[in-house]
């Protein structure tokens, strides 16, 4: 028997791409399948988190995941990368040095957040090595026509933050955490307010009208509710456009 994307819990969005929204803490993964390879964004917040993703992933694409986009360092999206460990994974520049230097931080801020100490320590002392760091734009080739583009477009909520671009009918933005739909976005001390706004347009620039908008926390949603969102933060943080 076929197994479908909502057999398995997740959404499709297009053709060969989906997301999921996982457990306690809303966050979004996603998936685009090319014809010999899968590109999975962002992990979950744990091992266990991150190996169910990969066997779901498997099940749908029916080939192995082959690349792992990371669309900030914060805990609930990159703790389960080493359930990934062996494919080719992606970040924004700085994500690396950050991931490397920053455990300790990822770990506390995970249990204070109330994931299981046990589990921090396990993912965060397992932590994958970011091997691809995008400054501006990487086109990634999935095989069989589909093609993916990596874009930097921080700071905003974080220093560090990417976006996955999907042609497609519809074409569908993957947003990370610079687009919240389930509450109000988050400004912990690692974002940067004051360039938050234009990362949003940069989104609105490479999806445009018509596109799908997935973020990091909630239900998918479209460039008015993009650009709503653009101009709240930048009325709450004092920024002109």
């Amino acid at each position: 028997m076929t197994v479908t994307w909502e057999d398995l819990g997740w959404e499709r969005l297009a053709a060969g791409v989906g997301r999921c929204r996982l457990p306690v803490w809303d966050c979004t993964a996603g998936l685009v399948v090319g014809a010999d390879a899968a590109l999975v964004v962002d992990a979950g917040s744990n091992l266990g988190e991150g190996a169910r993703l990969r066997r779901a992933v498997r099940e749908l694409a029916g080939h192995r995941v082959t690349h792992l986009a990371l669309t900030h360092p914060h805990f609930d999206h990159v703790l389960g990368a080493p359930a990934f460990a062996g494919v080719e994974v992606f970040g924004a520049v700085g994500t690396a040095a950050l991931l490397a230097d920053g455990r300790e931080a990822l770990r506390a801020d995970a249990v204070a957040e109330g994931l299981d100490a046990r589990l921090a320590d396990e993912a965060a002392d397992a932590l994958v090595t970011v091997r691809h760091e995008v400054c501006g734009e990487w086109t990634l080739d999935l095989g069989g026509g589909r093609q993916v583009l990596l874009a930097n477009v921080g700071p905003g909520h974080t220093g560090h933050d990417l976006a996955v671009l999907v042609p497609g009918d519809p074409e569908t933005v993957f947003c990370g955490d610079l687009v919240e739909e389930s509450g109000e976005p988050q400004a912990g001390p690692d974002a940067v307010p004051s360039r938050w706004p234009a990362a949003l347009d940069r989104l609105l620039d490479l999806g445009g009208e018509d596109a799908l908008y997935v973020p990091g926390h909630g239900a998918v949603v479209d460039a008015a509710f993009v650009r709503a969102q653009r101009d709240a933060l930048a009325a709450r943080f004092g920024v002109s456009r």
